[in-house]
């Protein structure tokens, strides 16, 4: 059985899920982002306790299929942004089409209606929060960061980092660093 989860987009929302499932005795046979294969079939009872469990981590179990195709589409808008290097370099838009079998017109009208923002406003969103944390790491330049995220040039990186944050990358960077001295002088 499909169960689908909304707002399900990082390794640590799967591990939380798959172990409030162990919790409560749902046999799983995988747990992805945004949808839980079951091993049966789950009663409702155990899924108002499933969804009492994963409110607590700001998740939610998903009955309508409109909600599921949202989450599809949210999860692989997040593979397109977190895991690009294992991606064919295509357009989010093909890869999209391509990974969920409807035209790309069709999802991004649906995603607007149901979210009330746009495909390509959402992966801005996941790019810059990318961007924050790979600038946080500090093992890779601008540059790199820019290419890992698909943008044309650092200009265009920088330009939406900064529309999105109100802060320039270099400031952005420059902050981390002054609190780590802060904490450090603690």
């Amino acid at each position: 059985m499909k169960i689908y989860v909304k707002n399900m987009a990082c390794e640590s929302c799967k591990i939380f899920v798959k172990e409030s499932l162990d919790e409560l005795g749902i046999p799983t046979v995988k747990v992805g982002l945004g949808e839980i294969e079951t091993k049966n079939d789950v009663s409702n009872e155990d899924k108002l306790k499933l969804n009492t469990k994963i409110k607590k981590a700001g998740l939610e179990l998903l009955e309508k299929k409109n909600g599921a195709l949202v989450e599809k589409i949210r999860a692989a808008l997040v593979d397109y942004v977190y895991k690009s290097d294992d991606l064919p370099n295509m357009k989010f838009s093909n890869l999209l089409s391509e990974k969920l079998n409807h035209d790309y017109g069709y999802l991004a009208n649906f995603f607007s209606e149901v979210e009330a923002t746009t495909i390509e406003q959402f992966v801005i969103a996941l790019k810059i929060e990318r961007a924050k944390e790979l600038i946080l790491f500090d093992e890779l330049s601008l540059t790199q960061i820019s290419y890992k995220l698909k943008y044309s040039s650092v200009a265009h990186l920088s330009n939406q980092f900064k529309k999105i944050t109100g802060l320039s990358p270099s400031h952005f960077k420059k902050l981390k660093e002054k609190r780590r001295i802060t904490i450090q002088e603690l």
